[in-house]
């Protein structure tokens, strides 16, 4: 059995309560059930994809079906390029939805899109919609922000950071990190907060906007601090071991030759274990 357990941490919350949900042989946090944010947004996550969201600041639902077109263009873009195989099916995925997206009439009020993305086309569709309100193709200024349940925008050991399992998903300096990064590489602006989705005290999240005005700096600020606002989280996914993030990095770092990202040594588990034991230990923490 899997759980859906998104918003709310309630696996969180029933073991709290006294139900038996947590796995016997997992550290705190890990629960019997696989659920969508631990086991399956994590490794999304670890990929570089999440939630990227844009508003045309004209109003125009024409200027939201530019960019919804735009967008599209530059994700068949990419994929035409080439990319790996473990992030394909993101791309087929997000490829669909973009094209689609219009037909649903979703938008009540801001004429806002969202669309799961990487750190490659979140840099793409930035310089793409900043292009087209330089030459008045969009009406308008884009301005650009994502979810904080995203790659690198909270620190919630029990939802986003909940697949990190080397023992600093109880640590709350990404979060921070992330929005004081984003700050100096050109963000319009960035917001600290706390409890976003699971509770105040269960989570830091950080958030930003971006103003893309059609100027040569808007472009040089979303380059930079979308490389920023991404790369930061997958990294701290493959420090503690994850082999999906760490790849993420290592592409990342081919794509941009300014960009320096300490890689983790992996370990051997099994060897590590036996050199606790002969040093007569009892428990180890493992960094991966």
């Amino acid at each position: 059995m899997k759980f859906w357990d998104y918003g709310n941490a309630f696996l969180l919350e029933a073991s709290r309560a006294g139900a038996d949900v947590c796995a016997p042989d997992l550290p705190p946090g890990h629960f019997r059930y696989p659920s969508y944010v631990q086991d399956i947004m994590g490794e999304i996550f670890s990929m570089g994809f999440g939630p990227f969201r844009w508003v045309c600041a004209s109003g125009l639902p024409q200027d939201l079906a530019t960019t919804d077109r735009l967008a599209a263009e530059v994700l068949n873009g990419i994929v035409a390029s080439g990319v790996p195989d473990y992030v394909r099916q993101q791309y087929a995925d997000n490829l669909l939805w973009i094209s689609e997206a219009g037909k649903h009439n979703m938008v009540v009020g801001s004429q806002a899109r969202i669309l799961y993305s990487d750190r490659q086309g979140r840099i793409g569709l930035a310089l793409a919609f900043n292009k087209a309100v330089a030459t008045g193709e969009l009406k308008g200024p884009v301005i650009l922000s994502r979810d904080h349940h995203d790659v690198s925008g909270t620190d919630s050991p029990f939802r986003e950071t909940s697949n990190i399992t080397d023992g600093s998903m109880f640590c709350a300096d990404m979060a921070v990190q992330n929005v004081i990064g984003d700050s100096f590489r050109g963000a319009t602006w960035v917001a600290l907060h706390n409890g976003g989705g699971v509770g105040w005290g269960e989570v830091v999240n950080g958030g930003f906007g971006l103003v893309l005005d059609g100027s040569e700096a808007a472009s040089a600020k979303a380059a930079q601090m979308l490389e920023w606002d991404v790369c930061n989280g997958v990294s701290r996914r493959s420090w503690s071991g994850n082999e999906t993030a760490e790849q993420t990095v290592r592409r990342a770092m081919e794509a941009n030759d300014k960009l320096r990202v300490t890689l983790p040594h992996q370990t051997d588990d099994a060897l590590l274990d036996s050199a606790v034991q002969q040093a007569g230990l009892d428990t180890a923490v493992i960094i991966q």
